[in-house]
């Protein structure tokens, strides 16, 4: 199964030059001129990638988590998860989802669960939540359902604020935060829910 590294075809341990490298010459061939509409989700997930490893910030978090959540399996794991129907089982599906660049199927199955009524604090190890729910906030947003991912990654700030864990992403995060505040959420809610996300907001942010 795909991750970022392989997507853009480098190794682990390589450099911002070469992930750059390796971008450009990825994006070139999944131009729409040369790949045509064909290419358009190729070329996002690709995108997703280089934004993530061309950050150094951002990229130590996905190998912290690479490492942890899914090197640990040495059998199909995705397989075995999709076979389970218990919370547990399912919301780690979800984590392996996105981190396996399977956005779309990442949301399919936290929606079949129940969507924001599926709290995953309640079936995952703290660090895997915190990370599997920003990631996914960040994905609902890339689709445009930005209440959802207000929701989702205002409940990781307050987290962080409670007992720090992303520490110097953190500012990231609340960046981020505002950012779908500011631009994106409230053209898609109501006035009275947008009020009672700035108050949201208001009470994470520093």
């Amino acid at each position: 199964m795909t991750n970022h590294y392989d997507l853009l075809g480098v190794k682990q341990g390589a450099t911002g030059a070469e992930i750059k490298k390796a971008y450009r010459e990825k994006a070139k061939k999944l131009h729409p001129d040369i790949a045509g509409t064909a290419g358009a989700e190729k070329m996002r997930k690709l995108i997703s990638a280089y934004e993530v490893l061309s950050s150094p910030e951002r990229r130590f978090e996905y190998d912290k988590i690479y490492a942890r959540f899914v090197k640990k399996s040495v059998f199909n794991y995705r397989t075995w998860l999709e076979e389970q129907d218990d919370p547990v089982s399912q919301s780690k599906l979800i984590f392996f989802q996105l981190l396996h660049l399977e956005e779309e199927e990442a949301i399919a199955v936290w929606r079949k669960n129940g969507g924001l009524a599926f709290r995953l604090e309640e079936y995952m190890d703290r660090e895997d939540w915190l990370d599997c729910q920003y990631i996914l906030g960040e994905e609902l947003d890339k689709q445009g359902h930005s209440f959802e991912a207000f929701k989702l990654i205002s409940r990781v700030l307050a987290e962080e604020r409670r007992r720090p864990y992303f520490k110097l992403f953190t500012i990231e995060i609340e960046s981020y935060l505002k950012n779908i505040v500011k631009y994106r959420l409230k053209s898609q809610v109501d006035k009275e829910t947008w009020l009672e996300c700035m108050e949201i907001y208001d009470s994470v942010k520093k």
